[in-house]
């Protein structure tokens, strides 16, 4: 008979920014331990339970104990376990013996002594003799011990510390002290231990407003009673979902916002893992603070206080915030007084940092980047700042930007490394180089150039928005990826650590995204010429690979296949904002009847040429007057018509066009395989096959190679 099984542990505090995690892992790693045990079944499930002082699991139809099953075990080879008269050999008798198994050597094959026998099975191309016997289930208590002991050591945490239990001799290792161990089957207690705790039945409520032990009765009544009783809401995605209507209803109450889902999303995580009984109180700060640009304030107040800043309709920072409290308070009077008096001097410093910085000109910041490291072999942060500048020269008169602003923006794009506000919260890097630019009367596009050159930051984030700020992102992306590579720090692996990819990735997506006519092998030429002779070794080949490796990445996920991707990337095209159109011509060709037939053709073109190159044959365009047979001139004639409709409409851009241009060959290609013998004796005859063939690969394959379309 089944019952439901809990299983908690009960912590002190957890890291509240991976409880999530910590949850799932613990609870997916009792139920995986437990799952090839035979006590579970076909119906068995389990929930995950997580708040700040606590990890739990609750699997539904678990036996208490498994059921006995069979199992075979090899002993020897048949031609070693008997004699050639076909009785037992003595090294099978051995074997047996040191088993404690001797009865069964008095038995031939297959009768059982005991519930067990000997069997004679294949064993690959020979037979062997094989120990068949019944293996008895094992009690759950046996088995959830090591499923625990498992999932404890599996759990994904960055550091452990160590504590002393409460007799003084022990050492335990774990995230945080814990205090208690449950383990319910139904109503029984398990006899099962871990972190040198003993379960039991008895759980703990809320630290202050809920019952601090609540014996449980059975598994089943865990989660109902901890809420009612113990005043705490153990499912973590229940707790978040509760957080996320009381915030919604308070911020509509104002008629204000909380911004966008995606900047609050891994705020909403992190409070609900710092509360067991959420409840949203509203706060404020005076109006003057609003002073100060908003970003400071709104980091601020999310990643030192956790509070959730409100918005106007029009995106506005307003003076009144969102608390997440671990208290239900009739009155929160003391609450929100107590956290409105925190605030106050956060924002305070904000503002002084603020004012401070403005006293010094950006540009009188921008010596003091020679103290900062940027890389051992690659220099300061103001040697990197040159060569940035160098390049954003190169690259802005190729985008039609002004490459006096562009020099301009990136001789100013990381002085504000060196202000305080940058210094207190590095993530407003750019974002405050914005705000001290235009205090000092900068350009705008320039101002604007010094935040957006991050961009993109990450998969979805806005592009730069203007040439200025293009050719700075650019130029700041392509100079790390130029410099790291040409120091040997390619990424490996899935280890990274200069985002590497990102940065590569990023630099893709303003060259199609933005539709940018811009040569990648040029702006990585670009990207090299800056860097003194013996800095960096020429790495431009395998940086350009890894590029296209981005690419690649980046078309899968637009929902390109492989073989429409191969198709044109082998083509190793340098104007990467015309990728997309080339890819839409050849799904638009593969799409056409006689698309498959022409890939295979190519394909076929491909490994006859490649054969004829390395017997040395040497050919050019092929010549009207030396084809004899019908089908070669039939082929000659169709290619050179296909062609003439067909450039016209690749000079225009017009791909698909152009590729549909060539479907008309289908016929003329299949009759010249069916009919013509490429490899003639007649060596003028068959260079001039060679050379029609040549000439109907280049002309069908100028945007992308359709022998790739073959399966």
């Amino acid at each position: 008979m089944s019952s439901n099984l809990l299983v908690e542990l009960v912590t002190e505090e957890l890291p509240p920014k991976t409880l999530r995690r910590l949850g799932d892992a613990f609870a997916g790693a009792i139920f995986d331990g437990l799952k090839g045990s035979g006590v579970l079944d076909a119906t068995s499930r389990f929930k995950a339970f997580a708040t700040p002082r606590r990890l739990a699991v609750y699997i539904w139809a678990v036996l208490a104990k498994a059921g006995d099953r069979p199992v075979e075990q090899k002993l020897m080879p048949v031609a070693v376990a008997r004699n050639s008269d076909g009785a037992w050999s003595d090294a099978l008798r051995r074997k047996l013996a040191s088993m404690g198994r001797e009865r069964l050597a008095d038995v031939p094959a297959n009768s059982k002594v005991g519930g067990e026998s000997l069997v004679i099975k294949p064993d690959g191309k020979a037979e062997a003799v094989f120990l068949r016997s019944i293996a008895a289930g094992q009690p759950l208590e046996r088995m959830l011990s090591g499923a625990i002991e498992q999932a404890i050591a599996k759990l994904p945490i960055a550091k452990v510390m160590s504590y002393q239990l409460a007799d003084g001799a022990t050492t335990v290792k774990f995230v945080r002290p814990a205090h208690a161990l449950v383990a319910l089957h139904g109503d029984k207690v398990l006899n099962v231990s871990a972190l040198g705790l003993a379960a039991g039945r008895i759980t703990h409520g809320h630290r202050f407003q809920g019952e601090k032990n609540i014996a449980l009765v059975r598994a089943d009544e865990y989660e109902s009673r901890l809420e009612h009783e113990g005043r705490v809401i153990a499912d973590f995605e229940k707790r978040r979902d509760d957080v996320s209507r009381q915030l919604a209803e308070n911020a509509a109450a104002l008629k204000a916002s909380l911004g966008p889902e995606q900047d609050i999303a891994p705020l909403l995580d992190e409070v609900t893992g710092l509360v067991e009984l959420p409840t949203v109180y509203v706060g404020e700060f005076e109006p003057e603070f609003l002073d100060v640009p908003q970003e400071c304030l709104i980091l601020t107040m999310r990643q030192n206080q956790k509070y959730f800043p409100l918005f106007d309709t029009a995106g506005k920072l307003t003076n009144k915030f969102l608390i997440v409290s671990n208290m239900r308070l009739a009155d929160p009077q003391n609450i929100v007084a107590g956290n409105q008096r925190v605030i106050r001097p956060r924002l305070a410093d904000a503002r002084f940092f603020f004012e401070t910085d403005k006293k010094t000109r950006l540009a009188d910041r921008v010596p003091q980047l020679a103290s900062i490291v940027y890389h051992n072999r690659l220099g300061s942060q103001l040697d990197r700042v040159g060569r940035v500048r160098a390049l954003a020269r190169a690259i802005a008169p190729m985008i039609g930007a002004d490459p006096l602003l562009a020099d301009r923006a990136a001789l100013l794009a990381k002085a504000d490394l060196v202000a305080s506000m940058v210094g207190e919260f590095p993530a407003l890097q750019g974002i405050m180089g914005r705000y001290y630019a235009l205090a000092d009367a900068e350009d705008a596009h320039v101002a604007g150039a010094i935040e957006e050159h991050y961009r993109p930051r990450f998969a979805g984030d806005a592009l730069p928005g203007g040439e200025i700020a293009t050719a700075l992102a650019l130029a700041d992306k392509l100079e790390m990826l130029a410099g790291l590579f040409g120091i040997g720090q390619q990424p490996t692996g899935d280890k990274d650590p200069f985002a590497l990819r990102r940065h590569a990735l990023g630099v893709i997506r303003m060259l199609i995204e933005g539709k940018l006519p811009v040569s990648l092998h040029d702006l990585i030429d670009a990207a090299f010429s800056v860097f003194p002779r013996d800095m960096i070794g020429d790495t431009r080949a395998p940086l350009q690979d890894f590029i296209f490796e981005r690419l690649r990445s980046y078309l899968r996920d637009a929902g390109y296949t492989a073989n429409e991707i191969e198709a044109v990337l082998c083509m190793r095209p340098a104007q990467l904002h015309q990728v997309p159109l080339q890819l839409a011509a050849v799904r638009a060709f593969a799409s056409l009847p006689e698309a498959e037939s022409l890939a295979a053709a190519n394909k076929r073109v491909v490994n006859i040429l490649k054969q004829a190159e390395a017997k040395g044959e040497s050919f050019n365009g092929a010549q009207a007057e030396t084809l004899t047979e019908t089908a070669e001139r039939e082929l000659f004639d169709a290619l050179a018509t296909a062609t003439r409709n067909a450039i016209p409409l690749l000079q225009k851009g017009d791909y698909t066009g152009y590729l549909k241009a060539f479907a008309v060959l289908k016929s003329p290609v299949d009759a010249f395989f069916d009919s013509v013998m490429v490899m003639v004796d007649d060596a003028a005859v068959r260079r001039n096959r060679i050379a029609l063939l040549a000439d109907l690969r280049q002309e069908m394959n100028r945007i992308a190679d359709i022998s790739k379309l073959a399966a």
